[in-house]
């Protein structure tokens, strides 16, 4: 492959398109500017209407002077696929098409991409010099979208990792992209028919996955304080001093509020799952609610030191450690409700939108 590329496609609303790719992709720049194409925001190439009457074989021959070669995409231009099928999904979705000119960049994706199929294999083994993004910019899921490598018409779609959530790569709980037909109605309905509810309920695996480590590592650490403070002595036995049992005990407040963060941070939307009344113990409604309460109390500590200035060391130990311990306690009664709750289910398509093909922004582009 040649060290620098252009790509041309055809969009719908700007006619000739072009995206530069390679590692010595400023060659392809300048071939592009030269021939009268000037460079959007996204980073992809557009001919202005007004512009020169430039032709392909003129772009060909000032492309062979500055080493580049030219590619005519059998596509149309990804970001009108990308919004086609966004003005579809129910909901309120915004496409953006990012551009990864250099191989480099795109090796940026692989800690986000939240996907164990083929899209996340794609995006590690085979080059994709572009792509577009699928926001949710109500419920903030974010998928990658691009054209499945090997294949002349359909295109992959996963998951970046969810907020909160971050470094998706190699995750046991990430779901499968899905290959997605060339046509926005099709596609659409595989979205929210297949890939999205399953994106939910991966979602909701992993943030009871997180809260289930945070309060592990918590409950272990407090035994060991607890071992140390009843013994005074460490864990090898050594005499401890009141000082640094002092010393031991911030430690393991410091370190149990850092970890809580998690459970504040995932708790509430799994709370608001919970049903315990239909479960098989609807007894759990109580300690449900002492759960809610804590979080509250140190979502309002949490406000209060981001926002509310500083809050001594001693004060925030003394107001956070209820709350902690409170989920120490109920936590078990926590997951097993949370593990039996389902995702609220997302609105589904109300009608069949033709089935005609599509037409046609993690990291975003990057370059000169």
């Amino acid at each position: 492959m040649a060290e620098a590329q252009i790509i041309l496609s055809h969009s719908r609303k700007s006619g000739i398109v072009a995206i530069a790719s390679g590692e010595q992709y400023p060659w392809a720049h300048t071939t592009l500017a030269e021939s009268g194409f000037q460079r959007a925001d996204d980073g992809v190439w557009h001919l202005p209407a007004n512009g020169t009457k430039t032709t392909v074989v003129d772009l060909v021959t000032r492309a062979q002077r500055h080493r580049t070669s030219v590619h005519t995409s059998s596509r149309r231009f990804i970001g009108d696929a990308a919004r086609d099928l966004a003005r579809i999904l129910p909901g309120q979705w915004h496409a953006s098409v990012e551009i990864y000119s250099h191989p480099t960049w795109q090796e940026d994706l692989v800690p986000w991409i939240w996907d164990s199929g083929e899209l996340g294999r794609a995006v590690q083994n085979e080059r994709i010099p572009y792509a577009a993004v699928l926001t949710d910019t109500v419920q903030g899921t974010t998928l990658l979208f691009i054209e499945r490598p090997g294949h002349q018409l359909d295109y992959l779609v996963g998951a970046f990792a969810p907020e909160g959530l971050e470094e998706g790569y190699a995750d046991p709980h990430a779901p499968h992209g899905i290959v997605l037909p060339p046509f926005p109605g099709r596609a659409a309905q595989a979205l929210t028919a297949r890939y999205l509810p399953a994106y939910e309920q991966a979602v909701h695996a992993r943030r009871t996955a997180a809260i289930t480590a945070a309060l592990g590592d918590i409950r272990s650490e407090h035994h060991t304080w607890q071992a140390m403070n009843a013994a005074g002595r460490y864990s090898d036995a050594t005499p401890m001093s009141a000082a640094a049992l002092g010393a031991a005990t911030e430690l393991f407040l410091d370190n149990a509020w850092r970890r809580f963060l998690t459970v504040v941070d995932h708790a509430p939307t799994l709370l608001d799952r919970c049903r315990p009344a239909s479960s098989p113990w609807p007894y759990d409604a109580t300690a449900l609610s002492r759960l809610a309460d804590a979080v509250i109390d140190a979502e309002a500590l949490l406000d209060e030191i981001v926002h509310g200035g500083s809050v001594p060391e001693q004060e925030r130990r003394a107001r956070a450690w209820p709350a902690i311990e409170t989920w120490l306690t109920d936590g078990p009664t926590f997951l097993r409700q949370a593990r039996i709750s389902a995702p609220h289910r997302r609105p589904t398509l109300s009608v069949t939108a033709p089935a005609r093909p599509l037409t046609a922004a993690r990291p975003a582009h990057r370059g000169p």
